[in-house]
Parts: structure tokens; C-alpha cells; sequence
């Protein structure tokens, strides 16, 4: 993988260059900002309860600030992420300024990116054994932090959500690479098993492509193909990815072990939470 190396729990070529994802940061949050101009910071965001429009924006600010000093600062161990979670860290903020604000903000990360590399080691929030803990995890992470919450903010303004294929698909194999850390399949007390022989997950998204995850073994373990699955999840490549993060996905279908794939979404939604 290009932004992340599932060393052993995936399966695929390089899709993105480390180059690619310093752009899109800058372009997904250049798009976030258009979406969001002129409209209403108060207004509730459905996909993110609790949160309003300039909650999200500054949350999305605090992120690439936060990655942008974990990198920079070639920090070896986890940081405060207040600027992430604490909403009143950047509520001194003007709501006429945030769009500018969040612009200025993805440039910078970019520009640390860049001037670093992306083999430059730095920790990240994820099992060292199967994400890599490089300046490339974030350059990729941050892509698709900044390319879901622009689809919250165009749900609420009513903005048109696109995606270019190559960075939905990438984004997609991102998720079926978290899905295979410890924290989404290990055994929890009173909570069924994930694992078990037989079990699979069949994603298809057209020509933009197809994904196996296999949960049979003692961990998942997810390949690019097709195979025989005890559920399938159909339809477009980048509702395929609002799907996945619990976004509104009006053209995914689903068929076959309902329960297990609703097993499967919940242990994986982890993510969501960090």
C-alpha cells in the first residue's frame, strides 16, 4: 500500500504516490472550504451527532494541526490531541474566518510532509506490526479524515459530494487494512465472536474494483479479487466508502449474513472513535 504497509493482514500494489496525498490534502480541504462558504456554523451535523457545521471545521483544522506537529516534530510517542477532541481549542476562532483558517492549516501540513519524506519514521495511532510508522501513514490518513468530513459538510449544505475513483478506492483499502488490527476482531467478553471458519466479506464495486476479507483464520486477513463470501456489499465505489463510515449510502446492497457483516461494521467502527 502507499499510504500505510499492511505488512502481513493485506494484499496489494501501490496505488497512490506519497506526492498524491500532500495534493489531495490540499485539494479536499480547498473543496471543504467552497462547500462550507457562507453557510450557517450552527447548523446540526446528522453524520457527526452532537456537532455543528463549525464544530466540524474545527475539528478538521485541529487534525491537520495535530498531524502536522506529530510529524515535524518526528515525535516518537502520542501527543495531546486536544486540538482534535476538545472543542473549545479553537473556539476564540471568528466562524468568518474558519475557511481560511483550515486552508492555511492543510498547506502547512503539506509543506511538513514534504520536508520530510514520507520514510521518515513518527508514531502513529495504530499496531506498528501491520501500519507502518512513517510520515506516509499520516500523508495518507489525513487524505481521507479531510475527504469524509467534507462529505458531512456537503450533506449539510446541500454542496454536489464527488470523488475521484483512484483516491475512493484507496480510501476503501485504507479501512480493510484498520479492519485487521487487534482492536477490531480480538475476543471482547459478551461479545460474539467475529472470527469463524467459513466467515467472509465479499465488497464489490464495479469496475473500480472487488475485496475479499477473509475471517476464517486467527486474524483478517483482506485481498483485491473475488471469492465465495457469507455476505456481499454492492455499489458504487465512493458509496461503498460512505458505507463503510457510517455515512448515508443510498446505492450500496447488501446480501447474505446480515448479523455478521453488522458484527463486523460495529468492531470496525472503532476507528470512528479515534
Amino acid at each position: 500500500m502507499a499510504g500505510t504497509t499492511n505488512r502481513a493482514a493485506g494484499q496489494g500494489e501501490a496505488l497512490l504516490r506519497f506526492e498524491d496525498y500532500c495534493e489531495a490534502i490540499v485539494g479536499q480541504t480547498d473543496l471543504l472550504a467552497r462547500h462550507v462558504k457562507g453557510a450557517d456554523p450552527t447548523a446540526p451535523v446528522p453524520t457527526c451527532p452532537g456537532w455543528d457545521l463549525g464544530r466540524l471545521l474545527r475539528h478538521v483544522g485541529g487534525d491537520h494541526r495535530w498531524a502536522e506537529d506529530i510529524v515535524r516534530t518526528r515525535a516518537t510517542e502520542p501527543i495531546d490531541d486536544g486540538m482534535v477532541n476538545d472543542p473549545a481549542a479553537y473556539a476564540h476562532l471568528d466562524d468568518s474566518a474558519l475557511g481560511g483558517w483550515l486552508v492555511e492549516g492543510a498547506a502547512r501540513l503539506a509543506g511538513t510532509l514534504r520536508a520530510a519524506g514520507p520514510d521518515v519514521p513518527v508514531w502513529t495511532p495504530a499496531d506498528e506490526q501491520l501500519v507502518e510508522r512513517s510520515a506516509r501513514f499520516w500523508a495518507r490518513r489525513m487524505t481521507y479524515e479531510t475527504l469524509l468530513h467534507r462529505a458531512d459538510a456537503a450533506l449539510v449544505t446541500g454542496a454536489e459530494f464527488a470523488v475521484e475513483e483512484s483516491l475512493a478506492v484507496d480510501a476503501v483499502e485504507e479501512w480493510l487494512e484498520f479492519s485487521t488490527v487487534p482492536e477490531a476482531y480480538a475476543p471482547l467478553p459478551g461479545v460474539p465472536e467475529l472470527l469463524g471458519p467459513g466467515r467472509a466479506l465479499r465488497f464489490d464495486a464495479g469496475s473500480a474494483g472487488e475485496w475479499l476479507l477473509d475471517l476464517s483464520g486467527e486474524r483478517p486477513v483482506w485481498r483485491r479479487g473475488t471469492g465465495e463470501a457469507s455476505v456481499s456489499v454492492r455499489g458504487p465505489v465512493t458509496d461503498l466508502l460512505l458505507f463503510l463510515y457510517a455515512r448515508p449510502a443510498p446505492g450500496v446492497e447488501t446480501r447474505g449474513d446480515s448479523e455478521l457483516l453488522d458484527r463486523w461494521l460495529g468492531r470496525t467502527r472503532f476507528w470512528l472513535e479515534a
